[in-house]
């Protein structure tokens, strides 16, 4: 998608590769002082080495610092376990939810739209999905009065363990307010949930009024009882600023866990050895970041603030498209790098998708792709309420390519609607 690499990140990662670069008087010391560290926590010095199952200590240590800064609440670094990806920190500890009794099946909310990567672990890992929609005529707002649908429908037919909770939200670009945080978290103590938080978006926030809160900060905030939960929650270097999506570099920080489940997660983790330690660099980076002062510093702050302003013009201008396109509807984006519109189809489109062996949304992606080249994700690999069609599309392409595309969109859009009137 033409973003450039966040200088810092790349420049420790190329020394913990080659260390003879450590000689170069071009490469800033903050750069030399991290690669150093880094290096100094691997066995034998090297990257190539195994590390720890959960990760490079002195790593897991500048995560929970990290936390702590983002929270203002400790954080144990012994409850930080690094993972290529968050994907593999989620799968991971949902693995903890498989306990069949009786054949009744433990069951896990996720939200409606959702990252497929939950409904396709439920489904490997033998769970029951217990889907709870978001309110798009609320720019996608969590209804705690749809997490009680949702979960008394469920009891009938499995046991609810765990509840998912994606902020900001993929594929729907919502942010969560602190006082809709609260009666999610309460909800899930009265319920006994475990709570997922999915929070890899939380550098990504850009809609005014909006602000990311950590489900780990609530907590803590709201005090007995609710501090004595059960919680995990999950951040990558593959969103944010930083886009290193190849070199899955992710964390689970998973707290108030039984200690006897504990030592049972940590041995299951082992059987996988390690999380790539190029991934664990690269957090180490988004941790502990340059400092003011720093050589390093300016560059850096300027690298993160352009992509994070630039994201922030797109997703408006994205929403405002959409918008503007009749017979399409569109929230604002307020966090994360994803757009989630409604398409109103005709009757004559989506028996024409039938015709074809096809979901209405499925027929108009394709048709798209095939005429503009454009590709999209049809709403129903997500999720949404019955008779209705949306789809997702990322923000991502640089802003002129953006406006190309969203041309491109418009006029695909009303010869389609013209086509199947």
């Amino acid at each position: 998608m033409g973003q450039k690499p966040i200088t810092f990140l790349r420049q420790v990662v190329s020394l913990c590769l080659m260390p003879s670069l450590m000689d170069d008087p071009n490469i800033p010391s903050d750069v030399k002082e991290r690669a150093q560290g880094i290096l100094n926590g691997c066995k034998g010095s090297s990257l190539g080495s195994y590390s720890d199952s959960a990760g490079v200590e002195v790593i897991r240590r500048h995560v929970a610092e990290y936390i702590e800064r983002r929270d203002g609440f400790p954080s144990n670094w012994e409850d930080i376990i690094l993972c290529a990806g968050a994907s593999e920190g989620i799968r991971g500890t949902m693995k903890m939810m498989i306990k069949h009794d009786n054949s009744i099946k433990p069951g896990v909310m996720i939200p409606i739209p959702q990252y497929p990567l939950y409904s396709a672990t439920i489904a490997e890992f033998d769970l029951h999905q217990i889907g709870y929609y978001l309110n798009e005529s609320t720019n996608w707002g969590l209804d705690i009065s749809e997490l009680e649908r949702a979960y008394d429908e469920a009891k009938e037919v499995s046991n609810p363990k765990a509840l998912v909770v994606i902020n900001p939200g993929n594929p729907t670009g919502n942010v969560l307010t602190k006082e809709n945080i609260q009666g999610v978290i309460k909800f899930a103590y009265e319920k006994k949930l475990f709570l997922f938080a999915d929070e890899v978006y939380q550098d990504n926030v850009y809609a005014e009024g909006c602000k990311f809160h950590s489900f780990k900060k609530v907590v803590m905030e709201m005090g007995a009882p609710y501090n004595q939960m059960e919680l995990a929650s999950f951040m990558s270097c593959s969103k944010g600023y930083m886009g290193e999506c190849g070199l899955r570099g992710g964390y689970a920080e998973i707290v108030n866990l039984d200690p006897q489940v504990k030592t049972m997660y940590l041995k299951s983790i082992s059987a996988k050895l390690c999380p790539t330690t190029l991934g664990q660099a690269v957090m180490e980076c988004v941790v502990n970041p340059p400092r003011e002062g720093e050589p390093s510093y300016e560059q850096f702050i300027e690298e993160k603030k352009a992509v994070l302003s630039s994201l922030a013009e797109r997703a408006k201008m994205v929403a405002e498209t959409f918008n503007s396109v009749p017979g399409m509807s569109c929230n604002v984006v307020q966090g994360a790098m994803y757009a989630f519109p409604q398409i109103m189809l005709p009757e004559k489109a989506v028996q024409a998708a039938k015709a074809a062996g096809q979901a209405a949304d499925v027929f108009y992606a394709f048709q798209l792709l095939e005429n503009t080249g454009i590709c999209i994700v049809p709403g129903s690999g997500f999720g949404q309420r019955p008779g209705t069609y949306h789809f997702r599309t990322t923000i991502l392409p640089q802003p002129e390519l953006l406006k190309t595309m969203l041309e491109k969109f418009r006029d695909f859009h009303s010869n389609f609607i013209k086509l199947y009137e």
